[in-house]
């Protein structure tokens, strides 16, 4: 056996891995670091045998994240990504150079970590969530595949979620911190802006997106308890900006001409701030030419944030499924589509702030389908969200399925008009497949 290969128990194909993964999602999240230490000791620590770039906020961390690992992958650096939620494949979750982890890999490390799990069962030691099950997967993965840096997202909130384990950060990365997951995270913006910055370790390099004065306060002073170098992205200093709405150009400091292919007007404040954490990785030690970055940050690509999946008519798909990401999309569609009648597929979760988001987008649109995720616990009725979207927009309905949303709105709307199909990140993939299926049925 190779020295970092996981040691595994009972064999397991990849069907019986994902039937276990889905039997454990069952079980709920808990916040907190107890169990996941214990299950990561068991698993002798691989976490300790890698460096990573941690990024937490409530909107923008994954195009953060996908600027960032794409610049290090182009600059030559073997570098592992983990995200969520992922649109098409469970696969997507786990990636080292952009190529989803294999399904024999996943298969013979959750038979590793289900045999530490049990453990942990029998012996009284706690019980994993999903998130912990699947974190220690990946970290298993990326010291297996030598991973030179790994770049983590934080799942929920930042200094009790399950990838705040980890002592090896080079560097830490706050995107825009707003009001979500009050349940669990605080009724304030301080409070949630605490949470946030609990990923801080000592004496590293930490980046921030320009906040809110509550939540900027919060992260000057736990910056200043740990002795870490603090440098802010400053939206005020992009400049010569030009867009449509499939790439952008923008200048920011002494990055001029900068290209990219993320869409929407939110993405140029995360540009800046992934620029941010460039300089601040150069100044680390890690060889980032300038041709590196420019190729990094134009082939960038984050599906399901202000992403164009079709034209005539223009199809955008978006995350928007919190008040601020809300307030980016509506900035968006008057920014790129000013003139256009828009056509709304919306599906949202329960535990989130629908009532806000429906009054932030409903106003302007011409028609809208609400959806429903489909076997998700957590998903709003259509019927439900079509009775909050009736409050302030006439012109709405429910849907039986997300792919019959598709095909009423795909034949309402005309090649000039604008379809937006936001929400809920959990239905998007299943929109896209649903327009896709319909394209290839129109040219038979």
């Amino acid at each position: 056996m190779e020295p970092n290969k996981a040691r595994t128990g009972a064999d397991m194909n990849y069907e019986e891995a994902r039937n276990y993964l889905d039997q454990v999602s069952k079980g709920g999240s808990v916040l907190g670091l107890d169990n996941m230490r214990e299950l990561l000791n068991r698993l002798r620590n691989p976490q300790d045998r890698l460096k990573f770039i941690h990024i937490a906020g409530t909107n923008g961390k994954g195009s953060v994240l996908a600027y960032l690992s794409t610049i290090l992958i182009e600059a030559g650096y073997r570098t592992g990504r983990y995200i969520s939620p992922v649109l098409f494949s469970y696969r997507e979750k786990i990636q080292v150079d952009e190529k989803m982890i294999g399904r024999e890999d996943l298969a013979r490390l959750t038979a590793a970590v289900k045999e530490a799990a049990e453990d942990m069962k029998k012996t009284h030691t706690g019980e994993p969530t999903i998130f912990e099950v699947e974190t220690a997967l990946a970290f298993l993965y990326f010291a297996e595949q030598n991973c030179d840096i790994v770049v983590l997202e934080t799942g929920l909130g930042g200094a009790l979620d399950a990838t705040n384990v980890i002592t090896t950060s080079v560097l830490e990365v706050i995107a825009s911190v707003s009001m979500d997951h009050m349940d669990f995270l605080g009724d304030t913006l301080d409070k949630i802006a605490l949470q946030k910055a609990g990923i801080i370790k000592p004496h590293t390099r930490v980046v921030s997106a320009l906040q809110k004065p509550e939540a900027m306060k919060v992260i000057e002073e736990t910056c200043r308890k740990q002795e870490c170098v603090l440098h802010t992205a400053d939206p005020g200093q992009v400049t010569d900006v030009s867009h449509s709405y499939d790439r952008q150009k923008f200048s920011y400091k002494q990055w001029k001409d900068m290209e990219i292919s993320l869409m929407g007007s939110y993405q140029l404040t995360n540009a800046a701030l992934a620029l941010e954490a460039v300089d601040s990785l150069r100044n680390l030690g890690y060889r980032l030419e300038d041709q590196a970055v420019y190729q990094g940050m134009k082939r960038a690509v984050w599906r399901g944030r202000f992403t164009v999946i079709s034209r005539e008519p223009v199809i955008v798909m978006d995350g928007a499924h919190n008040p601020a990401a809300a307030e980016e999309l509506r900035k968006s569609l008057e920014l790129y589509f000013p003139d256009k009648k828009l056509f709304y597929i919306f599906g949202m979760f329960q535990d989130k702030d629908y009532e806000k988001v429906t009054e932030i987008t409903a106003p302007f649109a011409d028609h809208i389908i609400t959806v429903e995720t489909p076997d998700n616990p957590r998903a709003l009725s259509a019927k439900k969200l079509k009775a909050e979207v009736e409050k302030i927009n006439p012109s709405v309905e429910a849907a039986e399925s997300i792919r019959s949303a598709v095909r009423k709105t795909m034949e309402q709307a005309q090649e000039e008009d604008v379809i937006v199909i936001f929400g809920s990140l959990s239905f998007l993939g299943e929109a896209e497949l649903a327009v896709s299926r319909y394209k290839k049925e129109e040219e038979i």
